[in-house]
This record gives C-alpha cells, structure tokens and sequence, in this order.
C-alpha cells in the first residue's frame, strides 16, 4: 500500500495535495485496492461548491459504488476529464494521473488539521484490516 508522505487523508479514504492555492482531490491506493476494477467515476461539474465531507461524485467498481467526499471546503475549479473516461487510471496511478478534482479552498490550515497525516493513515488502514 501506497501512502505518500505530503498528502493528507480522510476516513473515508480520499487525499488532498496542497498545491499553492488549489488543492487536488483522489482516492489513496488503500482505496482502490479495496474497490477493485474501477469501471465509471462520476464528479460534480467544476463552479460547484462542496464543504468538507460533503458528497462531491461516486467511483464504480466491478464490487461496488462508492460516495466520494471532499476533504475540504470549496469550490471545485477542475475535474479530470481524462480520468471520466479512463476510470482505470485510479487502479493503475491514484495519486497522479487519477486525481480527481481540484479544489479553491475555503480554510486551508483550519481544515488541513483535521485530516491525518501518512502515518496516522497507514495506522487507520492496519485497524481497519
């Protein structure tokens, strides 16, 4: 399992990279590993707002649907087209070529807080089996 060291995570698995003034948006590697073959993604259109753990789109797996939660406040300024119509991007690249959206956040460092960082996520993944 993947956990890159400069992200944060959420509980509900996504990552959030903090790139200057955007935030970029995915799932971690536990996630799609989890998921299996990822089959179709759907996102919200770029110009929505979403406020952190708000629902902003579901993955689709061979297994299963899953909501997708925005781990921050904001207003989403891109969504990856390529990943729409490569979903399988998120089981071969989760942290680079399947990001999903990017984020005008709100409260950076309010929220940034309230995320885990890599260790404490490889620790809630272990717990989680």
């Amino acid at each position: 399992m993947q956990v890159p060291k400069d992200l944060k995570y959420t509980k509900d698995h996504e990552w959030a990279r903090v790139e200057g003034a955007t935030v970029s948006v995915g799932i971690t590697d536990y996630a799609q590993d989890k998921l299996g073959d990822v089959v179709f993604i759907e996102i919200e259109n770029g110009g929505t707002r979403v406020k952190q753990g708000e629902k902003f789109g579901t993955v689709e797996s061979v297994k299963s649907v899953s909501d997708l939660f925005s781990p921050l406040s904001g207003k989403i300024t891109d969504v990856n087209k390529d990943l729409l119509e490569h979903p399988e991007y998120v089981n071969k690249d989760p942290y680079g070529k399947a990001w999903m959206i990017k984020l005008a956040a709100d409260a950076v460092k309010d929220e940034m807080s309230q995320l885990m960082d890599a260790d404490a996520y490889e620790k809630y993944c272990k717990e989680a089996g």
